[in-house]
Order: structure tokens, then sequence, then C-alpha cells
């Protein structure tokens, strides 16, 4: 809101609805970044699910050191993130977006001249890590940057959007030069060199008057919005069984380009769903949002149990459709309730991502280990499921006794 300019009466709002939906077309700025945002992931998800492959080769070693070097760049990447949201908050937007794509392009120019040199693989891991770790926030800041609290739903579900299409394209892409990954880096280094161009030629942020004073780097985690950050905790934890352990499950039970057209078709379901449902997700309260996301969620997992093709199938179609609520609503809850700026916010909602994929990893894989030797893995996805409906209420539960939990 511009200075100067008096408040709109408390029923404005609901009289300018028709003029609000016909003004809500994205800006120029906003078209150009979504681009950026898809090709950034089409050119991260292009390597990313290969790396275990390629650490192996390069690193000559097994499996146990490549998933450390794995998870301690995981590792950089999410709990890096209030501190890389916070550096982008002094340093603004649109700064913090282009230095973000070189060190992308540096990363794949390290990968690239890397071959036969585990030291420069492992930087170049780093690197990208590193990148996401300042992109992420700083990419959905400038989206949501002084938008008011009706656009934020339209905004953000567009950039998620943008991002899913390049998580489910990029596999496809980096499958096409897989056999020569000198050729892989060399385009994503060309990629990435093109973006942080075309990032400098973004519109600077706006300056937003309303913003909250910005805090010390010591107090990254100042304001947090408690509630939406531990249901996102939660989300992820129960949502990355599907990622992380869907792959192994399926083998044997489905043909390699079946469980490829199922990922896919997840994230092109995420990417085509949360856009449409915005508007309906972001009048909803909480409680009756998570019911839904996570009881989708629920009947997903369950689903996954079948076994059969067609019941991995509609499982992923009815995660796409829980995920879709779940992943836009807790951040619109976040920005809702933070006392920090989005910016911060949305830095300090990647942290809660990292730990729920930390949990899904130590607690959903020994899970999975134990039922794999008693010969009942359908009962994982069972028992997941049961998670998606128990735990969500004992959360809120939880919530209510502490009253400082949803204003952090």
């Amino acid at each position: 809101m511009r200075a100067g300019r008096p408040a709109p009466a408390p029923g404005a709002a609901r009289r300018r609805a028709p003029a609000d939906r016909a003004g809500r077309s994205l800006s120029g700025a906003h078209r150009a970044l979504l681009a950026g945002g898809f090709l950034v992931n089409l050119g991260t998800f292009a390597v990313y699910p290969y790396l275990a492959v390629l650490l192996r080769d390069r690193l000559g070693a097994g499996m146990a050191e490549v998933g450390l070097v794995l998870g301690a760049a995981t590792l950089v990447q999410f709990a890096g993130a209030p501190f890389t949201a916070a550096f982008a908050e002094r340093a603004g937007l649109k700064r913090s977006l282009t230095l973000a794509t070189g060190l992308y392009c540096a990363g794949a120019v390290t990968y690239l001249y890397g071959a036969g040199r585990p030291a420069l693989t492992v930087l170049g891991l780093f690197l990208s890590c590193g990148a996401g770790a300042l992109y992420s926030p700083a990419f959905r800041g400038y989206l949501v940057h002084a938008a008011p609290p009706g656009r934020r739903p339209r905004l953000l579900s567009a950039g998620n959007a943008a991002g899913n299409l390049g998580i489910a394209l990029g596999p496809v892409a980096g499958a096409l030069f897989l056999a020569e990954p000198g050729r892989l880096f060399a385009l994503t280094t060309v990629l990435y060199a093109l973006l942080a161009a075309g990032h400098l030629l973004l519109r600077p942020e706006p300056r937003d008057g309303d913003a909250p004073p910005v805090e010390p780097f010591r107090r990254v985690l100042h304001g947090l919005a408690g509630l939406p950050f531990a249901v996102t905790v939660l989300t992820h934890y129960l949502y990355l069984q599907f990622y992380q352990y869907l792959a192994v499950y399926a083998e044997g039970r489905l043909a390699t380009a079946v469980f490829g057209a199922v990922m896919m078709g997840y994230a092109l379901g995420l990417a085509v769903l949360q856009p449409l449902l915005a508007g309906r997700i972001g009048p909803l309260r909480y409680p009756v949002a998570l019911a839904i996301g996570f009881s989708c969620t629920g009947a997903g997992m369950a689903a996954f149990a079948t076994g059969h093709p067609a019941g991995i199938g509609a499982g992923a179609l009815a995660l796409s459709a829980g995920t879709a609520v779940l992943f836009l609503k807790n951040d619109l809850e976040a920005l809702a309730h933070s006392r920090r700026s989005a910016t911060v916010t949305f830095g300090q909602q990647r942290l809660a991502v990292g730990l729920g994929s930390l949990l899904s990893g130590l607690i959903g894989g020994r899970l999975y280990g134990l039922l794999e030797e008693a010969g009942a893995l359908p009962g994982f996805w069972l028992l997941v499921a049961a998670q998606c409906v128990l735990l969500p209420p004992l959360l809120l539960l939880a919530a209510r006794r502490l009253p400082g939990a949803r204003r952090g």
C-alpha cells in the first residue's frame, strides 16, 4: 500500500472482488521470474536424480560414502536456508537471485571439469546446494513481495507450478544425456549463464514500507510461525516416504517406464492442481485444509499398498491433490503468522522441509527395513496412511495447549 493512501473500508474488498479478479494478472517481472524458476529446476533435476551414480563413478566409493556426501550436501541446503534468506533480505532479492544463478553456473562448470577429480565433483555438489539454499527463498520472496494477502495464493501456486514443471521434465532431459555427462554439464552451464544474465535484467523489487525490521543473523529463527513450521515438518516427513521408498517398492511390481510415468504424473498433477485450487485453498480455515490435505495423502499411501500399477498410479494422483493443498496452505499460514519478512519466512519454512526429510530418512527407512525383513512391505504404506490420519489431530491438539505455537 502506498504511503498516504487511506485504508479501504472493511467491506471494500468484497465489493471490489470482480475488479480485483480482473486485475490479478501476473506482471511481466512475475512471468519472467516464473520462467526462470522453471528453467532452474529443469537444470537442477536433469542432474539431481543421477547424482548417486555420478558420485559413485567419480569417487570410486561405495553407496555408504555416497550417501554421506549427499546427506551432508542436503543438510547444507536446508539448514542453511534461514541464513541465506536473511542474507537475501539484506542484499536484495534481485541481487540474490542473480548471485544464486551464478553459483548454479559455477557448480555446473565444476561438474564439467570434475571428471577424474573427486574433490571438484564434491565441490560442484556443494556449490549447487548452496545456490538452491539462496535461490528458493529469494524466488518466492520476490513473487509475493508487497503483494496483499488476497494475491498470495495465486502468486505462490504459480511459482510452485513452474518449479514442479521443471521437476517433472528435468529427469527426462537428463536421461537424454546420461551416457555423456560432459555434454549434460556443458548444456547446464550455458543454461545457468543465460539465467544469470536474465536475472540481471529483472526489475528490482519495490521498497516495502510496511516490512518488519531486519533482525541480526543470530536471530534467523526469531518470529517463527510455530504451528505452520511444525505442520510443514510433519507434511514432508509423511510425503517424502513416497519419494524415498516407492522406487524400491516398485521394483518387480512396475516396469521402469511405468514408474517414471507415475513420478512424472505426480509432479505434473501438482503443477496443474495447485493453481486451479489456489483460490479455494486460500480462504480455507487451517484445520479444514489439513483435514483435506492429509486425508488425500493418506488415501494415496493406502493405494500404494495394493502393489498394482493402477493402485500406485491412483495413489500418486491422490497424493498430488493432498500435497497441492498442504504445501500451499502451510506457506500461506506461515506468511500470515510470522513476524518476519516473506523471504525470511520462506527460509524458515525451508528448514522445516529439511527436518521433515531427515525424519523421513531416519524413521521411514528403519520402518521400511523392518517390514521388508518381515515380508510385509504393503504394511509399510498402510502404517504411513495411518499416520496421515492420526498425527495431524495430535499436532493441532498439542498446539492448542501451547498458546504461542501459532504466533511463534
